[in-house]
């Protein structure tokens, strides 16, 4: 018998079974690409991590351990390989005479480095003139000293007679902050800035020259082991996390107390793990409500067919068929639907993962496994349910019973709208305050939290908006029929009326097709907006980071000047070319960095955001710069630090122009700025050029900022290091980007925006046209009796036309509306997506447009099917039915 009926479904019924099971490939294909989606996100973020990372472990010699064993102990971890010893030493300051002048600067640092250093760590420093070998200064170090290749520099020693030394070469140390930090120390307790006088010397140089300096000043010097790690780890940030630091642990037990692990490795492990949960909150929000639109999708597709299959159990009751075994059939048609659909589902994810992620982007069986009990939960909820609640209901008595059990006061539904609505609003307002974290990762910890509530918000406002889109459209056809109809007399001319009566009596088909295209339309333009918005403040991040699309930096003894800005201003793919200065300026004691601005020309050739800015916009703090020269612009934690108020009296030590000396300048505190292009995260100061300039006797351009309209950056980079030559230190927006790390922005969301976009627009044209073509279907019986009875084709048109219109305008309505508010909250949610947080929501008005002709093209489609068949003969529509 089950053979005879699967026969039969396939014949009778083969395209709505197709069509339920398309439901179910479209939730499984975009739960397991999603999924694909995640895995290659993470292995991204790790792949960044580590490749970000130049020593892996930094292992702090006990003063009174010996390095020689340290050392052999680490060499045979299992794990590590490379490892070379480096030795630290405090000076009590460094002088040099150069061009008949003498500069002295305070205390610093000297480092013994062994030959091949550079080769085991490429990335720990970077020559920028001279050679890479021998006795080598910090560019900070050769500026202030005004030092150069050839140079004597004399090297401080508590105690002892400076040490004398001839400079080899200049160079840049990229990872400073993590070169000089203390090991073991608690992040509140290491250094707020590495040391500004740094001098690396050649290992045997420096044993011979602090030798006897470590026996009298054991605290002004110490060894570490700089180690490099195998990088076979996890694809996982968290697993990764779990087995680097492991092995950190692991590493200090066998020491016994001869050695503390500064682990960097597990450092920028720990920040990507909490940015693989962010991938995570990315899945659930924007994934799950695309399966369960397609869930809904595939139920209005099984539900059109409840009348016919109620007829066919009536029937297979009357020859005998028990209620178990029709609902045996059912089950049987549920399992086709759910292996049809799972397997075409899997080789459509299976096709995106490859085109759209590449081969990382291929789930894991974990994920089709996920997505196929999806699948199969669907299969079951839209044709094994309705199967059994029809049997059940199948009696006269059960379904009287059954219609007074589900009948729910009007007033209860408007309740609990409203109800889901506000409570939305509440959460939305908790989940969205300052200082709130979807993702808690306390540093250090194996463990991470998710404040799941959150997710209450958007699914409350989901579920609400929904609800209140069917009641407000429900209120419409049942108490709006005299404003319905004449809003349907263009299109259906004098059967206006009939037509509202009509759609009001079977309220239900049209009711489905305005609630499904409500919340697909919402669905596919809130992921539009939010992916939009993430692309461009990925974008905002990078500019940040590099400062412009490209960045021209000073180099050790090399400034940049108007001759040089100019010469860039003519190269081709240039727009225009935005001078910066930088200076070190003591607030009290604390060394920070200055940009001097012009402030008239910089909010545009900086793309300077509002969101950079506190207490004004980007344009009225740069015009208080312009109006008071003197003004200052602090960063916030200088401004608390100091508990600074505007027009406060501000008194910076800046260094002469000409003298080099440092001289106290006077400035009035304008306002606060968080963010700035070039600028460090924490402390950092914003003056008017000119002033600084004035100030100072020196004027000197540290950086220039290329605006090339955002394209062509790295064949304009080309261009400026041709034309400076290769003292000049240029970087790019391609390079910034791979600069911020393992943060989110870093990863590239182009094949997620692809496949989303892609299968909202599915959903989308799916949700109008598919739902209203099976409500017009439904309706056949009714358009052939009008015809019977004198209904023109032009009038018979018009009940098509006015129906699909109704359709069209209500859905789309509800669905810009619920739009809206789901990418405002969104956005908000998950700020800590966001680096920096934008300053309003990016539209991506082409994908809008695009959904709605795919929308309007599927009502039409379906309407004009509709039509077609309301026009063939009355006889044979109602044969076939």
């Amino acid at each position: 018998m089950i053979r005879i009926w699967l026969a039969g479904l396939l014949r009778r019924r083969g395209g709505r079974l197709f069509a339920v099971a398309a439901g179910v490939a479209t939730a499984v294909a975009l739960l397991a690409a999603l999924g694909g989606f995640l895995g290659a996100t993470q292995a991204t973020m790790t792949a960044q991590s580590v490749r970000g990372v130049s020593v892996d472990w930094q292992v702090q010699v006990a003063s009174s351990a010996d390095a020689r064993s340290v050392l052999t102990a680490v060499e045979h971890t299992p794990g590590t390989r490379r490892a070379l010893p480096v030795g630290y030493a405090d000076t009590s300051g460094l002088s040099a005479t150069t061009k008949g002048t003498s500069q002295t600067t305070g205390p610093g640092a000297v480092l013994g480095v062994p030959a091949g250093y550079r080769s085991v760590f490429p990335g720990e420093m970077r020559v920028l003139s001279g050679r890479g070998e021998g006795v080598l200064l910090a560019q900070q170090t050769a500026a202030n000293l005004h030092a150069a290749p050839g140079d004597t520099v004399a090297v401080g020693r508590a105690g002892l007679p400076p040490l004398r030394v001839r400079v080899d070469g200049v160079v840049d140390l990229p990872q400073a902050d993590s070169l000089f930090q203390k090991v073991g120390a608690p992040p509140q307790s290491q250094p707020t800035a590495p040391p500004d006088n740094v001098v690396l010397l050649p290992q045997a140089r420096w044993h011979a020259a602090f030798a006897p300096l470590a026996k009298a000043r054991p605290d002004l010097v110490h060894n570490q082991i700089h180690v490099r790690r195998s990088h076979a780890l996890p694809h996982d940030p968290a697993s990764a996390y779990t087995t680097a630091t492991g092995s950190a642990h692991n590493t200090e037990a066998r020491l016994a107390g001869a050695g503390q692990v500064g682990d960097n490795l597990g450092a920028v492990l720990d920040s990507a793990r909490s940015d693989a949960l962010y991938a995570q909150m990315l899945f659930l929000f924007l994934g799950v409500p695309g399966a369960l639109l397609a869930g809904a999708l595939t139920a209005a597709v099984a539900g059109a067919g409840a009348a016919r299959r109620r007829r066919e159990q009536s029937l297979l009751r009357t020859r005998g068929a028990t209620a178990s075994r029709l609902l045996g059939l059912a089950a049987v048609e549920a399992a086709v639907v759910a292996v049809v659909g799972g397997a075409a589902g899997l080789g459509i994810a299976a096709l995106l993962g490859h085109t759209a992620f590449g081969t990382a982007g291929t789930f894991s069986t974990g994920w089709a496994l996920a997505a196929l009990v999806v699948g199969t939960v669907i299969a079951g909820a839209t044709v094994l349910l309705p199967a059994r609640r029809d049997l059940r209901a199948s009696t006269v008595v059960a379904g009287r019973a059954t219609v007074e059990h589900r009948r729910v006061p009007r007033a209860a539904w408007w309740t609990l709208a409203v109800g889901l609505l506000a409570v939305s609003l509440v959460v939305f307002r908790i989940t969205s305050r300052t200082n709130y974290a979807l993702v808690l990762a306390p540093e250090g910890t194996p463990t991470l939290s998710v404040d799941y509530w959150a997710f209450a918000g958007p699914a409350l406002l989901w579920a609400g908006g929904g609800l209140l889109a069917w009641l407000l459209m429900d209120l419409v056809l049942r108490r709006g029929r005299p404003v319905l109809a004449r809003m349907l007399r263009p299109a259906a001319g004098p059967l206006s009326g009939t037509v509202a009566a009509s759609l009001s009596r079977q309220r239900g088909t049209v009711l489905r097709a305005v609630v499904l295209l409500a919340l697909a339309t919402a669905f596919a333009a809130s992921t539009a907006v939010f992916n939009s918005t993430y692309l461009q403040q990925a974008q905002v991040d990078a500019v940040l980071t590099n400062g412009a699309d490209v960045t021209v930096t000073e180099s050790a003894g090399v400034t940049t000047g108007a001759a040089d800005a100019a010469r860039v201003a003519a190269l081709p793919g240039v727009r225009r070319v935005e001078p910066l200065q930088h200076h070190f300026a003591y607030v009290g004691s604390d060394l920070q960095d200055l940009y001097g601005v012009r402030p008239a020309t910089i909010v545009g050739a900086g793309r300077l955001q509002n969101a950079y800015f506190s207490g004004g916009t980007a344009r009225q703090l740069m015009d208080s710069l312009n109006r008071r020269p003197d003004g200052l612009l602090v960063s916030a934690e200088t401004a608390n630090d100091f508990q600074l108020h505007p027009g406060d009296q501000i008194r910076l030590r800046l260094q002469n122009g000409r003298t080099h000396q440092l001289r106290p300048v006077t400035f009035h505190f304008a306002g606060v700025v968080k963010e700035f292009p070039t600028a460090p995260k924490d402390s950092f100061l914003v003056a008017n050029a000119s002033y600084v300039a004035r100030a100072t006797g020196g004027g000197a351009i540290g950086t220039l900022l290329v605006d090339t309209g955002g394209s062509g950056t790295q064949a304009v980079a080309r261009h400026v290091r041709a034309a400076l030559g290769p003292a000049a230190h240029v970087t790019d927006l391609s390079g910034a980007r791979t600069v911020t790390g393992s943060s989110l922005t870093a990863v590239d969301l182009g094949g997620l925006t692809r496949v989303e976009l892609g299968f909202a627009l599915v959903i989308g044209a799916a949700a109008g046209g598919l739902v209203l073509a099976l409500g017009l279907t439904e309706r056949r019986r009714t358009l052939a009796l009008a015809s019977v009875l004198g209904a023109r084709g032009r009038q018979l048109s018009g009940f098509v036309w006015s129906e699909a219109g109704l359709v069209a305008v209500a859905g789309a309505a509800g669905g810009m509306v619920l739009s809206w508010a789901l990418s405002e909250m969104l956005v908000k949610v998950l700020s800590g997506v966001f680096d920096p947080p934008p300053a309003a929501l990016a539209v991506p008005w082409a994908y809008l447009g695009a959904l709605a002709a795919a929308v309007a093209a599927a009502l039409a489609l379906a309407a004009w099917t509709a039509v077609r068949h309301a026009r063939r003969p009355p006889l044979t529509e109602l044969r076939e039915l």
